[in-house]
């Protein structure tokens, strides 16, 4: 199914009138940042092939011969990775206060409990490929890529300390947490893989 952009509409407004992230509408529908979205312009409302618009499409896999028939089938759970090559640390001290819920729009990453200024880093070395606020509901956001497959998000954050393009260490700080977008003082993280959210905490060490 898809929508067409009515005027006024925002890319935030459309996803959490269908029930899907902003960041998920985003990046099934390669809308680059700043996520600014036209009237008349028609967006997906589910995920296609390797549409990522910050991670290289997968490359095809041989056809059976038949497509099959719903847009929702396979599952995107069943192609997340076990094991990531990318050595992931946490991005900020603090209490775990929300955790990944697959398929909730609200809950497609972790949120940390912390005071406004505490230092938010980089959970893996990468190039920043979005910091700004355009995203509705995220707040002070920014988007570190770490390879063609690997992204992560770092969301309300009082202030952003890196550009788009910049690259960014494991560990380096990026910007100052915040509640940009949130009722409390908070980080709201997220890892992807060819933009589709997973669970961060299959991924981060235990802590």
């Amino acid at each position: 199914s898809t929508a067409v952009v009515q005027r006024g509409q925002t890319l935030y407004r459309i996803a959490t009138e269908n029930g899907i992230s902003p960041l998920d509408l985003a990046m099934w529908n390669g809308v680059p940042p700043p996520y600014t979205i036209y009237p008349g312009q028609r967006l997906r409302l589910y995920p296609g092939r390797g549409s990522a618009p910050v991670a290289a499409r997968p490359p095809p896999r041989p056809s059976s011969g038949t497509a099959p028939t719903r847009p929702s089938a396979p599952s995107p759970v069943a192609t997340a990775p076990a094991s990531s090559p990318i050595d992931w640390r946490w991005p900020t001290e603090g209490q775990l206060i929300g955790r990944y819920v697959g398929g909730d729009p609200t809950k497609q990453g972790i949120d940390i409990a912390g005071s406004g200024g505490q230092v938010v880093r980089a959970a893996a070395d990468g190039v920043v490929v979005y910091s700004g606020s355009g995203l509705i509901g995220y707040g002070e956001l920014i988007i570190v890529k770490h390879n063609e497959q690997w992204l992560s998000a770092y969301g309300h954050n009082r202030s952003r300390l890196v550009n788009e393009g910049q690259i960014v260490k494991s560990g380096q700080q990026i910007a100052e947490m915040g509640r940009s977008g949130a009722a409390r003082d908070m980080l709201h993280f997220e890892i992807r893989y060819n933009g589709k959210p997973l669970d961060p905490l299959s991924y981060l060490p235990q802590r």
